[in-house]
């Protein structure tokens, strides 16, 4: 066999399978997939509340009940169950929805709940109070519950859920501490706790999501969170603040591993410098994880120059896509992404821009508006708020 059809042999032979999974009767309300198929892994876009006539539900529980509804008809149209579901994150507009979730969860996960993060948020799309996205792991036989020697059996989430290679850690929340520095680390300790119950530590991670209220400085977070990860070899990263989180925490970590240090790595531009605390892209077998891009321009006097949000998410996206072709990918390799929007009102604005960049099966998505809206004003640089920042999950 020549060299170059060995060569498309194995790239055959190692690419996932990729299938959108779009049920009957589903609308997108912008350029996404409901549903992604790579490999053993679903990806779900973001499911809110709305039922089928368009009306939402009037209780907190029928809202959360429909929002799961929506997520179980993609799920089944990919061929698989609930049980099925290793990771959640939710994100509810009223904090005090959690109990409602909390109520409601143990009627669709009877038992071996999956690993979740709630979240309170500004706003979301189409004015659902309640959004939820999921990812579901296609072999029951390797998934498998983490729990941390001691704790106590919760219910509603499972601090870890292992699927294959790959953990998903539940959202940790930073409790019990005065100082901001001490909630940080209370979270991260209880996120070691989950790692070390699936024989992982901090090494393994490869990407993070945290989550600040306005009461925890982003640098006393950055200073704590550094010390646990080797400088330049962190994971990709997606930073928010956000309207509030449960249990009054002013800080919560959620993430995900994989088991074999050997099929992670790094992956850096070379116009982004290292980090101690996000790497641009990460490996994780064949999927890459990628930090939450902003529209800045890197380098020297680097920064966000464009006022509005359609000029923003070109540069986002070039950004993001020069982490995907250090990688070897493209925008086509692209399964699920986030959006965070200073405004939700701009919705319709950032879909334009951002459909231009994928085909006609585009990735599955969730958007929220994670805080109140900055204000709008250049610094004495020119340099203006980010109205936008959008994370990225590519399959190989």
């Amino acid at each position: 066999m020549r060299p170059f059809l060995l060569i498309l042999t194995a790239l055959l032979a190692t690419a996932a399978e990729r299938r959108v999974i779009f049920p009957p009767g589903a609308k997108p309300v912008g350029p996404y997939s409901p549903g992604i198929l790579a490999g053993d892994f679903l990806y779900v876009s973001g499911q809110g509340a709305r039922l089928p006539d368009g009306t939402y539900p009037p209780t907190a529980e029928g809202q959360v009940r429909q929002t799961l509804t929506n997520i179980k008809e993609i799920v089944e149209a990919a061929g698989l169950s609930m049980a099925h579901i290793v990771y959640a994150q939710v994100y509810l507009q009223d904090l005090g929805a959690a109990e409602a979730v909390d109520r409601v969860w143990p009627e669709v996960f009877p038992t071996a709940p999956p690993a979740r993060a709630t979240l309170g948020v500004a706003r979301m799309p189409v004015q659902t109070p309640v959004e939820i996205t999921v990812v579901a792991y296609r072999d029951l036989a390797r998934r498998k519950l983490i729990v941390p020697p001691g704790w106590k059996t919760n219910p509603v989430l499972t601090p870890g859920a292992m699927a294959g290679e790959r953990l998903y850690i539940s959202g940790v929340f930073g409790r019990g501490q005065a100082d901001p520095a001490g909630q940080v680390q209370d979270a991260l300790n209880q996120m070691r706790e989950i790692l070390a119950a699936a024989g992982l530590d901090f090494r393994h991670v490869v990407f993070v999501n945290p989550y600040l209220t306005p009461a925890m400085p982003m640098e006393a977070m950055n200073r704590v969170y550094a010390k646990h990860f080797e400088f330049g070899n962190t994971p990709a990263r997606a930073t928010f603040r956000v309207a509030g989180l449960p249990y009054g925490a002013n800080v919560e970590f959620t993430g995900v591993a994989i088991t074999d240090l050997a099929k992670r790595r790094a992956v850096r531009p070379r116009n982004m410098p290292p980090s101690a605390t996000a790497s641009p892209c990460v490996w994780a077998n064949d999927t890459l994880y990628c930090s939450a891009k902003a529209g800045f321009i890197p380098g020297p006097r680097g920064g966000i120059y464009a006022s509005t949000v359609e000029h923003q998410v070109r540069q986002t996206m070039r950004n993001l896509l020069d982490g995907l072709e250090e990688a070897g990918l493209d925008f086509s390799h692209v399964v699920a992404s986030n959006v965070y929007l200073d405004s939700i009102d701009e919705f319709a604005r950032m879909n334009r821009v951002y459909g231009q960049y994928f085909s006609a099966a585009p990735p599955t998505r969730t958007t929220v508006q994670p805080a109140p809206s900055v204000e709008r004003k250049p610094d004495a640089e020119d340099r203006w708020p980010a109205l936008e920042q959008v994370s990225v999950i590519a399959v190989r």
